[in-house]
C-alpha cells in the first residue's frame, strides 16, 4: 500500500514538474518575442526622425520615403510573428537602400543629426539581431520540450502549441542591396 502511494506521489510530482517546465518555457518565448517587439518598435520610432532629416537632401527619393511610411503604418496592424517578420524584412531592405543612397549626398553624410540617427539605427539593428537569436533559441528549446517523451503527452493533454520561429522567407532580404545611380 505504501509503495503504491509513493509511486503515485512520484508520478504526480513528475507530471507537475513537466507541466511547470512547459509553462516556464512558453513564458520565456513570450518574453523573448516582446524583446523583439520592443526593439522593432524602437526602430520604427527612429524612422520619422531619419525621414525628416533625409527629406531635404533626397527630394527625388520619395518612393523610398513613402514605402517606409507605409511599412510603419502596416506594422501597427501586424499580429503574427510571420507578419512582423515580413514587415521587418521589407523595412530592413528599405533602410539599407536609404543608407546606400545617402552615400551620394556628401552634405547629408556630414549632417550630425543624420550621423547620430545612423548610429542609433546601427545599435538598434544589433539589438534586434540579438533579440531574434534569443527568441529563436527560446522557441527551439520550447518546441523541443513539446516534442520529447514524456513531455509530449503532458503538452498534448494541456494543449500546448508549438511556437513559430522568426525567419526570413524572402530571398531578396538575404541579398546585398544594389544601388545604381546611372538610372
Amino acid at each position: 500500500m505504501w509503495i503504491a502511494l509513493i509511486v503515485i506521489a512520484v508520478i504526480v510530482i513528475i507530471l507537475i514538474a513537466i507541466y511547470n517546465g512547459l509553462v516556464s518555457s512558453r513564458l520565456k518565448v513570450k518574453n523573448a518575442w516582446s524583446q523583439i517587439d520592443v526593439q522593432l518598435q524602437r526602430r520604427f520610432d527612429l524612422i520619422p526622425n531619419l525621414v525628416d532629416t533625409v527629406k531635404g537632401y533626397m527630394k527625388h527619393e520619395n518612393e523610398t520615403l513613402t514605402k517606409i511610411a507605409e511599412l510603419r503604418t502596416a506594422w501597427a496592424g501586424a499580429n503574427t510573428v510571420a507578419q512582423k517578420a515580413e514587415l521587418d524584412n521589407q523595412l530592413s531592405s528599405t533602410l539599407k537602400t536609404i543608407m546606400a543612397v545617402s552615400e551620394n549626398y556628401p552634405d547629408l553624410k556630414a549632417n550630425q543629426n543624420f550621423s547620430d540617427l545612423q548610429e542609433e539605427l546601427r545599435n538598434t539593428e544589433n539589438k534586434i539581431s540579438y533579440a531574434r537569436q534569443f527568441y529563436n533559441d527560446s522557441v527551439t528549446m520550447y518546441n523541443t520540450k513539446l516534442a520529447v517523451f514524456p513531455n509530449n503527452i503532458i503538452a498534448s493533454m494541456f494543449r500546448f502549441q508549438e511556437e513559430e520561429l522568426f525567419k526570413t522567407d524572402d530571398d531578396e532580404a538575404r541579398k546585398n542591396v544594389k544601388v545604381d545611380f546611372n538610372n
